[in-house]
């Protein structure tokens, strides 16, 4: 594949402008074009400012030098498949890839990257010479989360040289994005005579080529030791050959020995210890180090429990659904409203809303990746971002976790949030309560059908038979096909909980009465003119009956105190409205299912007759 000059093809350069002196190519899809400017150059690589005309957008055109590795077809496929990886990563503290194409004429690799107008993180330090610690701590989070993303894949992805001067930032909103990923391995054969990599930032293991992605987490430790210290890890060595022997004899840099605070260099040094006890980038997400001071709580903290909603949500035509949770907390009068919904099955979209006393309101919507991102490290960045205290984090975090727990399967919380649930409202989570109510829901409508061959018992002895057959070799999904239909679309138009919702807020469920989780995952629940037609299809015994009652109840406890605080009647308010609304939507649901049920009787008379 050869690249596109700045002269063009023969078909079009009757169509193209005068050449532009400062132009150096232009890519094969005549979308990007490399200018003479050099951005960054290393010692297979040169970064050239470069500008799409489509987005109308600069960019960065990187070119990597691949002559000696390309020997043979294989390593051609090799290296395709290298950058088809490189173009798949898509996490929000990794560098964006746009394109990228392998010139085997030219031998090189040519990748069109996002542009970071601030430079390399070293440069931006540099040029900054005082920098408070909790920009270290951000930085140093949003540097673990996108080795957690790339660590998280199976097979792991490894940097092999991570540095400073390929992490980058955007200086005026403090993002920080790992650049300058993979052909690392394509590289070292180029260069089998000498260990490819930045010495003063590679591990041990490194040199003797048994490693793992915790290699990645000795180069970060570096990195946070020039972060801190604005010096370069062993500049007291005159060469390499002098780094790789101390390294290989674990003597530490000189500039680690000056780091004044204990904590910082404790925290550096669990990084540079020996690969087996190295921590994990999630590991060190979670380390106190960067917990201290953000994740305290003050005095101030409510000690009220959340309101958590959870619910279907179906797409405009009613094709499809996906769940979503809503929590809603009060903290010094503000009121944070979280709201989470299944984007695909690696991240979750997030918004928080967070309103205050005198009514204005702030919102910020995020993604979170599920194997890579923590609670705390979003909510960290969510207080940066919003000007906050640091005395949210926890309690967004909280709030995160709790969602989560709710949202995904065997999700684990990084904070303790043990104190946010009732004792009394154990629940199994909502995948499990799906299949439960589908398969009472098919033993219901499998009883239904029985009935309704039964009322077919005045036919001929021929027709009975025929119907016997046609309805043992029914679908019963395909048969309640239409009342689906009818129940989404009923369902997006009431805009109603289909699933479960409950207050945690609300603690007095005892032993005898049942949860409102316990509540939508009955299916006896139906309006009162339709109990005695519905009586035998749905099963419902007089003790699930007066479960239902007690809920129906529930609002109105005679031992609520008289002397409760004006928030929580108007959390009772609330909760009533809540199970007024499930009440309307349950009657709805089984309405529908009994007219679905009334249809197919009426179509196997009217079939079995003809």
């Amino acid at each position: 594949m050869s690249l596109a000059g700045t002269e063009g093809s023969e078909e079009g350069a009757e169509h193209l402008e005068p050449p532009d002196p400062d132009v150096l190519e232009i890519d094969p899809t005549c979308r990007y074009i490399k200018y003479k400017e050099v951005i960054g150059k290393g010692a297979f690589k040169t970064v050239y400012k470069a500008f799409d005309e489509v987005n109308g957008i600069e960019v960065a055109w990187s070119q990597v030098q691949i002559d000696e590795v390309l020997q043979s077809p294989g390593d051609l496929d090799r290296l395709y498949s290298e950058v088809h990886l490189l173009r798949s990563l898509k996490h929000n503290n990794i560098v964006k890839f746009y394109n990228s194409w392998i010139d085997d004429k030219r031998k090189t690799v040519n990748i069109i990257t996002e542009l970071f107008t601030s430079g390399s993180l070293k440069q931006f330090r540099k040029k900054h010479k005082k920098v408070d610690l909790k920009a270290v701590k951000g930085w140093t989070r949003q540097i673990l989360m996108g080795l957690n993303y790339l660590h998280g894949h199976n097979p792991p992805i490894i940097h092999r040289d991570l540095k400073c001067d390929n992490i980058f930032i955007n200086g005026h909103q403090g993002e920080v994005k790992i650049g300058d990923l993979g052909l690392a391995t394509f590289l070292e054969r180029s260069n089998a005579k000498s260990v490819i990599g930045t010495p003063e930032f590679m591990a041990p293991e490194l040199y003797d080529e048994n490693y793992n992605e915790l290699a990645d987490i000795y180069s970060f430790g570096m990195c946070m030791l020039e972060l801190v210290t604005s010096e370069y890890p062993y500049s007291e060595c005159r060469n390499s050959a002098q780094i790789y022997k101390k390294v290989s004899s674990s003597i530490k840099p000189v500039a680690l020995s000056k780091v004044v605070d204990p904590e910082i260099k404790s925290f550096i040094e669990k990084c540079l210890v020996p690969a087996p006890q190295r921590l994990s980038a999630k590991e060190l997400l979670i380390d106190p180090f960067l917990q201290m001071n953000d994740i305290s709580m003050d005095l101030g903290d409510t000690n009220e429990l959340p309101v958590i909603t959870v619910f279907d949500k179906y797409t405009d035509d009613a094709s499809s659904c996906f769940t979503c949770v809503e929590i809603k907390r009060q903290k010094r009068g503000d009121i944070f409203f979280l709201k989470g919904e299944e984007n695909d099955e690696n991240s979750v979209s997030l918004v928080l809303r967070i309103a205050d006393h005198s009514g204005r309101a702030r919102n910020i919507h995020f993604i979170f990746y599920l194997d890579s991102d923590t609670a705390v490290s979003v909510s960290s960045e969510m207080v940066e971002q919003l000007e906050l205290t640091d005395h949210n984090v926890k309690f967004i975090a909280e709030l995160i976790d709790l969602l989560l727990m709710n949202l995904v399967s065997d999700w684990k919380p990084c904070v303790a949030i043990d104190h946010l649930i009732s004792p009394n409202n154990k629940r199994t989570h909502l995948s499990q309560q799906r299949k439960l109510g589908l398969a009472n829901c098919k033993g219901s409508s499998k009883h239904s059908i029985e009935i309704v061959a039964e009322d077919l018992s005045c036919l001929t002895p021929a027709a009975r038979l025929a119907a016997k057959e046609n309805l043992d070799n029914m679908d019963i999904d395909e048969a309640l096909a239409h009342e689906c239909s009818d129940v989404k679309i009923a369902t997006k138009a009431d805009d109603v909980c289909s699933e479960m919702s409950y207050a945690s807020a609300t603690t007095d469920f005892n032993d005898n009465k049942m949860s409102m989780v316990s509540f939508m995952s009955a299916e006896s629940a139906f309006d009162r003119g339709s109990q005695s037609s519905l009586a035998s299809e749905n099963g419902s015994s007089p003790d699930c009956k007066s479960k239902f009652s007690d809920i129906e109840n529930f609002p109105s406890h005679s031992d609520i105190d008289s002397s409760l605080c004006d928030h929580e009647s108007e959390l009772k308010i609330e909760l009533e409205m809540i199970e007024q609304k499930y009440q309307e939507a349950i009657n709805d649901l089984f309405k529908r299912r009994y007219q679905a049920i009334l249809e197919i009787r009426r179509r196997m008379l009217e079939k079995m007759v003809s």
